[in-house]
């Protein structure tokens, strides 16, 4: 029992307060986002292309070129320019055009890995329209082998029509385009499923990016209140006060219109950052190296998509080549075997191929170019015939062009030896020239007692292109002088050089017309054999240089109906020539 002693006392003493351990308050603004794997079609669609601008880019850079890619039906080699089957795919519904129709198809697929094409028309007929169904309506109704049952169509889950697949032949109304996936027998794997980290990284950039906007471009961090009783001590505050005061930060300082306030903490509050500033986490780089990771999954060069990567007009265009030679066409491959496997033979036709005119793609245009060059420098290099670089051009084979050209002036190698196969190792002493050629008479009745050239004969010219045999040129000569009994008049009207007496068909040399419908031709791969074995370039001939310049002469002039400049009167060669001081001519050109 207390006494009046204790009353007294406890008048005076002070209330001892509880004291509870208790860590300040704390209130935390910061970004929060799910960041779980995301497989089902609407999630692709929506967080993969609808909401991210580099996989909405990717997609079209590779669904609106493929689509433009002309399409072509063969049968056999022969190219077929009317048919229902172009018909339908030129038309292949009332409401989509070519275009549209394999946009949708190729996005499609692109997005799901999967894309279903159904066809429609009579039993055992031509179908007459295809119609593309979105993948996430599709269901594979599967059995015991690897071969669907059927394909059912749901609306709101509810399966409003099937369609069979002939387990014999695998034929179906619905045809299944799909990419590989290792995990799965029946669907496609999304190429969204393998850039799906980068996608929410590149998402979640610029999510926060908005709600740092919204928050007056302040980052996260946290509302320190720490408070204390009239003696210093810890006061808890009550579930009201803290929600008024998360209120109270929320109204006064979030969002994009309070943007700039300062904040004005009253008492013992404390404002402490916690999150890292942009600057610090450095989104532009961020961003960057997702978006190149997303392209890479889809094949598409990051200049294409507008990431800053040394971006020239002339990469550029590179760009725009892989994206046709790595991409584009591997998939017009996969799309071109599926419609020959399954559209094809439903026209009941034997040997209709269709294939994509690869050629009409703008960009291939270079590429085409090099192997031009390419094949042409091959030619004229002696590693090619004309035959082959055509055959790599896709070009059908002209008669005669299979044999290989020297590099001067892409005459055949047999001719190099053919041109003077008598003058090797024959040496014409000077006095033995030449003459002048505007005063030579118009025959040879004294061939027999000059070595000389023969007197300019204005042949007309055979094209270009016109292969030369000089053992066939001589062949038609002997024919065309009187066979046997041949007349050395005539005979020397289709060589530019007598040697000798003129007794003997081997006395003249030089041959460079072929006989057409009885009269002579001069051939311009003739007259390019003569220029090049007087250079010395590919013959043995040992000619002195008046002897030479009289055949020049004689070059010169069909040269001139060529409308071509002759070797020996380029400079390069002149200064090759005046370097040799006497020596025997065309050494060492």
């Amino acid at each position: 029992m207390a006494t009046i002693y204790d009353n007294i006392k406890n008048i005076f003493k002070t209330k001892e307060k509880k004291q509870t351990k208790e860590a300040p308050i704390v209130y935390y603004s910061s970004l929060g986002y799910d960041t779980s794997p995301k497989i089902s079609y609407q999630d692709l669609a929506t967080d993969g292309y609808q909401q991210n601008a580099i996989v909405y880019r990717c997609i079209n850079e590779i669904a609106n070129n493929a689509s433009r890619v002309k399409i072509m039906l063969f049968r056999g080699e022969q190219e077929v320019d009317n048919h229902a089957l172009l018909d339908l795919l030129y038309n292949p519904s009332p409401t989509q055009s070519q275009v549209e129709f394999f946009q949708s198809l190729f996005t499609y697929l692109l997005i799901s890995g999967n894309n279903y094409t159904l066809s429609i028309g009579g039993d055992r007929q031509p179908p007459t329209e295809l119609y593309n169904l979105r993948p996430d309506r599709l269901r594979i109704r599967t059995g015991k082998r690897a071969m669907p049952l059927a394909y059912d169509y749901l609306i709101s889950g509810q399966v409003v029509d099937s369609y069979e697949v002939d387990q014999a032949t695998g034929n179906s109304k619905i045809k299944h385009f799909k990419l590989f996936n290792p995990l799965d027998d029946y669907y496609g794997m999304s190429p969204i499923q393998a850039s799906s980290v980068d996608i929410d990284q590149h998402n979640l950039a610029n999510k926060h990016n908005v709600n740092l906007l919204q928050n007056g471009a302040r980052p996260s961090g946290a509302v320190i209140f720490k408070p204390k009783d009239e003696t210093g001590g810890n006061v808890q505050l009550s579930d009201v006060q803290r929600n008024q005061l998360m209120n109270d930060v929320n109204t006064r300082f979030s969002g994009t219109g309070n943007a700039g306030k300062p904040m004005l903490l009253e008492g013992d509050f404390d404002w402490k950052e916690m999150g890292l500033s942009p600057k610090d986490m450095d989104f532009i780089q961020l961003k960057n190296m997702s978006a190149k990771d997303i392209a890479l999954v889809y094949g598409v060069p990051s200049q294409l998509i507008g990431i800053p990567d040394a971006q020239t007009y002339s990469n550029f265009a590179e760009a725009k080549l892989a994206l046709y030679n790595e991409t584009i066409i591997p998939l017009l491959d996969r799309i071109q075997g599926d419609l020959n496997e399954w559209l094809v033979p439903q026209f009941n036709e034997q040997g209709l191929e269709l294939r994509y005119d690869i050629d009409s793609i703008p960009a291939m245009a270079e590429q085409r170019r090099r192997v031009f060059e390419s094949v042409t420098t091959g030619v004229k290099d002696g590693i090619l015939t004309r035959n082959e670089a055509r055959e790599q051009l896709g070009y059908e084979p002209l008669e005669g062009g299979d044999q290989l050209l020297v590099p001067a002036n892409l005459m055949p190698l047999n001719l190099a030896n053919e041109s003077a196969p008598d003058d090797r190792g024959e040496d014409i002493p000077e006095e033995e020239i030449s003459i002048d050629l505007l005063n030579e008479p118009e025959d040879l009745e004294d061939v027999g007692e000059l070595k000389k050239a023969t007197p300019f004969k204005d042949y007309s010219l055979t094209d270009q292109s016109t292969e030369w045999d000089g053992a066939k040129a001589r062949k038609e000569m002997e024919e065309y002088a009187g066979g046997k009994d041949w007349d050395k008049t005539k005979y020397a009207q289709g060589f530019m050089w007598v040697n000798g007496n003129g007794d003997n068909l081997g006395d003249y040399k030089l041959p460079f017309t072929y006989v057409r419908n009885g009269k002579l031709v001069a051939v311009p791969k003739a007259i390019f054999s003569i220029a090049s074995s007087i250079a010395g370039a590919r013959s043995k001939m040992k000619l002195t240089e008046s002897q030479i310049k009289t055949i020049e002469t004689h070059l010169r002039k069909y040269y001139a109906k060529l409308d071509m400049e002759p070797p020996f009167d380029k400079k390069e060669y002149n200064q090759g020539y005046n370097e040799l001081n006497g020596k025997e001519y065309g050494q060492g050109i």
